[in-house]
């Protein structure tokens, strides 16, 4: 079960530690963590997080409608979970805008690149940078990659379409490239969700696969769970396990606590029951006065 939460606050550009018992916050680091950090995970002590980069500002547009980040300037980082230096994963700007981050048992990580159009991969000393799906931009905004979940065979993926647009998708393809195939070619890939308000942050567990989702209500700014599909075959209509988040984005699944913790864009962290029927008794862990993104759960 989790004894803390990590997270991501979005303007103060600080990593904060937050225990699940009473919602206490410290601060872990907030010097360098780097512009517009997004997501994060934790993994042998080490906590590593994704930054979406410097954007544009155009001034005659309003709210994330000004922010422009398709400049190649996001990045991969880390610091110890007992506090240190940060460091780069990799160069600032070998991915585009870095998004949801995970791992899998070796420590590779695994991230989504929003404007990138893509999902990438790379080993935790920064090595082995590989993109694993690479979509054309068009103007329809369906191509842009955001969540993302591994399990030992498949890599699981949000593309979340325009903003509020109900046109989001969530895609499943081997977890590695198919021989004589590239990563823009490749031929594998399954749509399992279609027509989804604007999904963001993946989570598989115990057979489930579980994803916030901030567009717009009732089926959006959601907590959602649905059974991970056989192959070749569509997912299932989600069960919406809590509504009401303010931009619903990170999410921290402990299945054996039986919970699940959801961050948003309001600043605040709920905890919400995983048994059915028992959305009501959601509650706020804590309310962290700042745009919060990533989450990650530390056990022990």
């Amino acid at each position: 079960m989790f004894r803390e939460l990590i997270a991501l606050g979005i303007r103060s550009g600080s990593v904060y530690r937050v225990d699940i018992t009473d919602g206490a916050a410290t601060t872990l680091y907030t010097q360098g963590i780097g512009p517009s950090p997004d997501g994060v995970v934790v993994s042998d002590g080490v906590v590593y997080w994704t930054t979406m980069g410097v954007p544009h500002r155009d001034p005659a547009a309003k709210g994330e409608a000004s922010l422009d980040y398709s400049a190649p300037n996001g990045g991969l980082h880390a610091i110890p979970i007992d506090g240190g230096e940060a460091r780069d994963i990799v160069p600032v700007g070998s991915l585009t805008t870095g998004k949801q981050l995970t791992t899998d048992q070796s420590g590779t990580l695994y991230w989504g690149d929003r404007e990138g159009c893509r999902v990438s991969c790379a080993r935790t000393d920064g090595t082995g940078l590989t993109d694993l799906v690479v979509n054309t931009r068009d103007d329809s905004w369906l191509q842009e990659c955001v969540g993302v979940a591994v399990t030992s065979e498949h890599l699981y993926w949000t593309q979340k379409g325009p903003a509020k647009g109900g046109r989001g998708r969530i895609l499943r393809a081997g977890l590695a490239i198919p021989a004589g195939e590239s990563a823009e070619s490749r031929t594998d890939i399954e749509v399992l969700w279609d027509h989804l308000p604007e999904p963001i942050d993946l989570e598989i567990v115990g057979g489930w696969l579980y994803w916030t989702d901030r567009g717009a209500p009732p089926a959006g700014n959601t907590l959602n769970r649905a059974p991970l599909p056989p192959p070749s075959q569509s997912g299932a209509q989600p069960e919406i396990l809590a509504d009401g988040f303010r931009e619903a984005i990170g999410l921290a699944v402990d299945e054996p606590a039986g919970v699940a913790y959801v961050s948003d864009l309001g600043g605040q962290i709920r905890v919400v029951p995983l048994a059915r029927g028992r959305a009501d008794e959601a509650r706020v862990l804590v309310d962290l006065h700042e745009p919060i993104s990533g989450i990650a759960g530390i056990t022990g």
